[in-house]
């Protein structure tokens, strides 16, 4: 598997599986199946419910832990110096392991400055290999970046064809910080798989519309978690790293920048009130 390497040195699968909306239930089997097809990066989140299940699936898989690259997240209920300290150690149990491969805040809202502080000691205690922030716009990123010891490894944002960050991700490459995509095949939405333009690219390269938005992703150098329940659609996006796309591709793709809202709009009232009052499962 081709990797990144973080700003700490730490290698990162440049292509890993995420578990976000599978319920508890399936979370298990799902990862199961992701860890037999070759995944070897796992990203979950308290907020999603489903930590017990991902930890059980690796313990049943026989991957020897360190094979494995592990992230969750911080919820904004557990924001703040004490709460995160807290709330790490509640992941650490669900996931039934000593220790994080990276560990993010999920959203920037809340004590987020009073989590980074916590989060650089469990760092420099080893019990997280790198620390990162999620959906961090390129604003708040440099602030915190700026105000803070640690520079952050990794920010995981929406990133799709239709939202491409370009001038967001100048900004993380000029700090460092490496760009994933929570989203890299906008979830399925605005119609992204029917796409007469990326069909035809598609039709080209001799693979379906979602390997080639996946190979863009990878040609950009940004991480990938594409999600799935079915193990022949997880090996397919892992079939991604025999081809690569060309100068007139990447410019057609290019086109498709704005020509959608995002999925999740972090400056919008409503969703900073929801994600407020959101809880995380117990």
């Amino acid at each position: 598997m081709q990797t990144v390497k973080l700003n700490n040195g730490i290698e990162m699968p440049i292509e890993g599986y995420g578990v976000f909306q599978i319920g508890p239930e399936e979370t298990e089997r799902c990862v199961l199946d992701a860890l037999k097809t070759g995944y070897r990066s796992l990203d979950t989140a308290a907020t999603y419910g489903n930590e017990e299940g991902v930890g059980k699936a690796i313990k049943k898989s026989g991957v020897p832990r360190e094979e494995i690259f592990l992230t969750s997240k911080l919820w904004v209920e557990d924001q703040g110096y004490e709460s995160a300290k807290a709330a790490f150690e509640k992941s650490l149990e669900k996931l039934g392991t000593d220790y994080l491969d990276l560990y993010l805040i999920h959203q920037p809202y809340g004590d987020y400055y009073g989590s980074w502080r916590a989060m650089e000691e469990l760092y420099s205690e080893g019990k997280i290999k790198a620390i990162g922030v999620s959906n961090f716009d390129a604003a708040r990123l440099v602030d915190l970046i700026m105000n803070q010891t640690i520079v952050p490894a990794v920010n995981q944002v929406e990133l799709h064809p239709f939202v491409q960050q370009t001038e967001a991700k100048k900004i993380m490459d000029e700090y460092g910080v490496q760009i994933e995509s929570w989203g890299p095949l906008a979830e399925g939405k605005h119609g992204i798989l029917e796409n007469t333009m990326l069909k035809e690219i598609a039709d080209k390269h001799n693979k379906t519309v979602a390997q080639v938005i996946l190979r863009w992703h990878l040609d950009r150098d940004v991480v990938i978690i594409p999600k799935s329940v079915r193990s022949e659609r997880m090996k397919e996006n892992l079939e991604v790293h025999d081809f690569s796309l060309d100068a007139s591709d990447m410019e057609k793709i290019a086109g498709l920048d704005g020509q959608q809202d995002m999925i999740v709009d972090h400056t919008n009232v409503e969703i900073v009130k929801v994600m407020n009052n959101s809880k995380t499962p117990e």
